[in-house]
């Protein structure tokens, strides 16, 4: 297997995530430490301000940042995460969320995601992520190729 079909193989197990489909979000780009998702925002995920609801915002980053810490194909689980709110988002935006490996070590790997509108490209919100990379792979062809028996 090479290493396209490897990572077309991991895309697609992490494109099952049942509960992204719920929400309506598009993973868009998937690499090793790398996704990128996006999301329309309906008037059902609105709070009652009338704003982009804060768990539906923590969510799609949520999404992406488990979509690219598990893109090397070892199952990673989230540690820890903090967001900070910056900016409202209403009924109508569509935002992106985009999660970007900053430090890889042995069984933990920290991430850093934005969420910022599309159309104006303004920062809604950012998150500090850690994970805990388990010693399982969930892709066996790339378990065997990196550990060999």
């Amino acid at each position: 297997m090479t290493d396209a079909d490897r990572q077309a193989t991991i895309a697609g197990h992490i494109q099952t995530d049942r509960f992204a489909a719920y929400l309506g979000a598009e993973i868009e780009a998937i690499e090793p430490g790398y996704s990128r998702v996006s999301l329309t925002v309906s008037e059902d995920m609105q709070n009652f301000h009338g704003m982009t609801h804060g768990g539906l915002i923590f969510s799609l980053g949520d999404i992406a940042f488990a979509a690219a810490s598990n893109a090397h194909g070892q199952t990673a689980v989230a540690l820890n995460v903090s967001i900070s709110f910056l900016k409202a988002a209403r009924a109508g935006a569509q935002l992106i969320a985009e999660a970007r490996e900053q430090h890889l070590g042995g069984r933990t790997a920290l991430y850093e995601i934005t969420v910022t509108e599309r159309k104006t490209g303004q920062l809604v919100a950012k998150s500090q992520a850690m994970v805990y990379r388990k010693r399982e792979w969930f892709v066996a062809e790339v378990a065997e190729r990196d550990n060999p028996s």
